[in-house]
């Protein structure tokens, strides 16, 4: 075949090997601590149900997820929650996930009213209906946090 000259010739790139990639670093202890601090020992025996349906599954969520991805540098965890508030609304049909991210949210610190404004803002960018959906899995989480905090101590034993 004959090289078309307006073309010019590229030679393909070098394949890739590992050692020209930087290690992701996986850091299972840090991933239960971190899961442990969002969304506190529940979330952990959670897990338990889900690895006995998909045995090591689990685990790597939160060691990839927990222990690698939320390890990297650059992005503040009220940050990150804030883009995992957007995305779970922005997907939609993912409900309880949304409504543990919207409890994570509230145990690092952030307020109803920046979870409720997160979820308002990206109406114009994701829909109004799945705005709409976010904000009434905000809603029932809020409102079941406020059943949670009127239970006494003994109450949640009985």
């Amino acid at each position: 075949m004959t090289p078309n000259p307006t073309t010019p010739e590229t030679t393909p790139p070098e394949p890739m090997t590992p050692a020209d990639l930087t290690p992701a670093p996986l850091d299972r202890e840090a991933g239960y601590a971190l899961l442990a601090e969002l969304a506190g020992p529940v979330a952990v025996a959670t897990l338990g149900g889900l690895d006995g349906l998909a045995p090591g599954f689990a685990d790597w969520i939160v060691t990839s997820l927990f222990g690698g991805t939320y390890q990297r540098p650059g992005l503040a965890l009220r940050d990150r929650q804030i883009a995992n508030l957007a995305a779970l609304t922005a997907l939609g049909g993912v409900e309880p996930q949304l409504a543990d991210h919207v409890r994570n949210s509230l145990r690092i610190g952030m307020t109803r009213e920046e979870i409720t404004e997160v979820i308002v803002h990206l109406a114009p960018y994701v829909g109004v209906p799945r705005a709409l959906a976010g904000l009434r899995v905000a809603a029932s989480t809020f409102t079941a946090s406020d059943t949670q905090a009127s239970v006494t101590p003994a109450e949640a034993r009985a």
